[in-house]
């Protein structure tokens, strides 16, 4: 099993020395999560935290950067990963670089609902409607969010936080996740820059390289998940509890070497001239998935209800990992994944 034995997280481990009353409880978490993503961020600008471009020659680091925060806290994980997304998103598209004291999010999700609209005016373009799925509403200072354009589906810059952008109260009442702070955002008349062309943000190679990155996510926080079935496993030695903890090394093990044979891939292969980038993240998403659910199944049923009931920490990380691991689109991408195996030319 991948053990994170990085800076980065023994510096987050410093910032986790929470009690009872801390952000892991739902009240809290949105202000906990927001205060560490800051601090996040802001060593990032200065160069303490680095999180190289995928396809740099360096995405193998940039995962393991993720895994560790994720490990650490899946929440905050959701908001560094989004940050970080943006800023490559930005360099791919040309777009603005970041800037020092900015904290950025991609709300990209477009479940059916009312949407956003985008409408070029004299005086540049202004989006309209409700954006669902906004993590970081009330702690991002800018965001890259898609629109409907007559023209089809762009990619905007927008800054957060002022009348034309608001989160709509009552919006997210989850408690896996629930320091992502990810409710709706209502947008009036909002001024936006566009970011790329129409589609550009969809048909772009880093999109499937992002995709890769969030399950990156979901691998740390499995690793988070499995603590209490080492710890007892290490306690007290039984065979039923050594056949789960295999089980789930075997799983944890495969999947981050996936993960670096993924990395690897990315780096040789930047542009995906090959075609291959989406067929790679279909296999590395679903993977994981499966390896990330296998993990919580079997750590439940070695340990019980003890963790659950009684490890405030443990409790979280099960209901942040549940939450999170659906944005695995399930079937609809294993489906997916068999026609572009069946039927490559697909995928061109």
């Amino acid at each position: 099993m991948h053990e994170v034995t990085t800076p980065l997280a023994a510096d987050l481990a410093r910032h986790h020395d929470l009690d009872e009353d801390s952000g892991l409880r739902p009240g809290a978490a949105r202000r906990e999560t927001a205060q560490q993503f800051a601090s996040i961020v802001a060593n990032i600008a200065s160069g303490a935290l680095k999180f190289p471009l995928p396809g740099s020659g360096r995405t193998a680091q940039r995962f393991a950067s993720l895994r560790a925060i994720a490990q650490r806290d899946l929440c905050l994980a959701r908001l560094v990963e989004g940050h970080v997304d943006a800023a490559a998103i930005l360099a791919e598209l040309r777009g603005p670089t970041p800037g020092p004291t900015e904290r950025w999010g991609v709300w990209a999700a477009d479940p059916p609902g009312e949407g956003v609209t985008a409408t070029r005016t004299e005086a540049g373009w202004r989006l309209e409607g409700l954006k669902q799925y906004c993590s970081g509403a009330h702690s991002c200072t800018h965001a890259l969010i898609t629109a409907t354009a007559e023209d089809g589906r762009r990619l905007f810059a927008i800054r957060t936080g002022g009348p034309g952008c608001r989160p709509v109260k009552g919006t997210w009442q989850a408690i896996g996740m629930a320091g992502s702070d990810t409710p709706d955002v209502g947008i009036t008349d909002l001024p936006a820059v566009p970011i790329g062309g129409v589609e550009a943000y969809i048909q772009r190679p880093g999109f499937q390289h992002g995709g890769t990155g969030v399950a990156a996510c979901w691998y740390g926080g499995a690793l988070a998940v499995t603590e209490p079935l080492r710890s007892a496993a290490q306690r007290s030695p039984d065979p039923h509890t050594d056949a789960h903890l295999g089980a789930v090394d075997m799983q944890l093990h495969a999947a981050g070497a996936l993960l670096d044979q993924a990395a690897a891939e990315i780096d040789q292969d930047p542009h995906d001239d090959s075609g291959a980038a989406r067929l790679r993240s279909l296999r590395v998403r679903a993977f994981i998935e499966q390896a990330c659910s296998a993990t919580l199944s079997h750590v439940g049923r070695a340990t019980g209800a003890g963790p659950l009931c009684h490890d405030l920490r443990h409790a979280r990380n099960v209901a942040d990992l549940s939450v999170y691991l659906r944005q695995h689109h399930a079937e609809r991408n294993l489906a997916e994944l068999g026609r572009l195996v069946a039927r490559p030319e697909d995928n061109r």
